[in-house]
């Protein structure tokens, strides 16, 4: 079978195959079994295709101009599962989002400016809009920079992430069960959507110090079966109905910093939608920061001493720390997400033809 053109790129702590829309079928499940077959799904090592074994590197955008004069360009992410072939566009993936722009303009589908391109991202499993920012030198973009994130080794030129139209992407509400707080199997948990649907617990909840690192949480079955019976109680509080074998909503532990976590808010630990993440989601880290800073919420007691109003939140993870700033009134009788950002950094790693099996 003829190969399709594709670039393969780092967003932020995720990786995954990037494609132009008119480059795949029309039709969604010739697109996702073609999809499925590139990226080796349905074998758990994904060894005869370019998947990377784990969620975080089995992950596609596709990127087409928009036809909405508000945005430049449309992006679609999906999620394509491991051992299991399967697709899912429930969610978006905010790190995949960092190489969005990049990639738009390497595809002239955007213009680039001379220092610096501002492109609008409409996310079309959401409906969000987001404006990411990076330097191009001269039209072209500038994958090297000196800016750190935790989860990639070394530095990478710096991309501004901004979010807007953020709040109940996925379930239509911030707090989509209508409260702030539910219990589900004697476990008092938030459920939140401010662009990604999140489950946040306390770590202690589960007898956990929010500090364990990512290899005991990966071997520890028992957690990650009461994880995926938590979720999927979740999943139907929160309206998405069978969560079975969907990625969403995720699950966040949350936990006060460590002694030694210098400058961390909040520790976390993230599932994905049962597999320990090495790290955390750009979007699922909005969405817990923002539930944490909501009096009477889960975990609210952690953002005591937090300044009032706008606020730069760092979060720790198991991979170390994300930056997230964000403005959330509460003088209202809803809650209003006035604003989210992050910094991310995004790396072309190769561009070419990618073959099915």
């Amino acid at each position: 079978m003829d190969g399709v053109r594709c670039m393969q790129m780092r967003g932020g702590t995720s990786k995954g195959l990037y494609f132009v829309a008119t480059d795949l079928p029309a039709d969604p499940a010739e697109r996702d079994a073609l999809l499925l077959s590139i990226m080796g799904s349905g074998d758990p090592r994904q060894i005869d295709g370019l998947g990377g074994a784990v969620p975080l590197t089995s992950k596609v955008a596709i990127v087409s101009p928009s036809d909405d004069h508000a945005f430049d360009v449309d992006y679609l992410f999906l999620q394509l599962g491991v051992g299991e072939a399967t697709v899912s566009d429930r969610q978006t993936c905010g790190n995949l989002l960092a190489g969005v722009g990049p990639f738009a303009v390497e595809r002239a589908l955007t213009a680039a400016g001379d220092a610096e391109t501002e492109v609008r991202i409409r996310a079309v499993n959401t409906g969000a809009a987001a404006t990411v920012r990076f330097a191009t030198p001269g039209g072209r973009v500038a994958y090297g920079g000196d800016t750190a994130i935790a989860g990639v080794p070394g530095t990478a030129g710096r991309v501004d992430v901004a979010f807007a139209d953020t709040v109940g992407s996925s379930t239509g509400a911030l707090l989509p069960t209508g409260n702030l707080v539910d219990e589900i199997d004697g476990v008092p948990v938030t459920c939140v959507d401010n662009g990604m649907p999140v489950v946040v617990a306390e770590a202690a909840s589960f007898g956990l110090t929010g500090h364990e690192p990512y290899e005991a949480l990966r071997a520890d079955d028992a957690l990650q079966a009461r994880i995926d019976a938590l979720r999927r109680q979740a999943g139907e509080l929160m309206g998405l109905g069978d969560v079975r074998d969907s990625s969403v909503p995720k699950t966040t532990l949350v936990a006060p910093p460590a002694e030694g976590d210098d400058g961390v808010m909040l520790q976390t630990r993230t599932f994905i939608p049962v597999v320990p993440h090495s790290a955390i989601g750009i979007l699922g880290a909005v969405s817990v920061a923002t539930a944490v800073l909501l009096p009477g919420a889960v975990g609210h007691h952690l953002a005591a001493g937090w300044p009032r109003g706008p606020v730069d939140v760092t979060i720790g993870h198991p991979s170390g720390r994300m930056l997230v700033a964000l403005d959330v009134g509460l003088g209202g009788e809803q809650p209003e997400v006035r604003r989210s950002a992050v910094v991310r950094t995004a790396r072309k790693l190769a561009d070419g033809v990618a073959f099915p099996r």
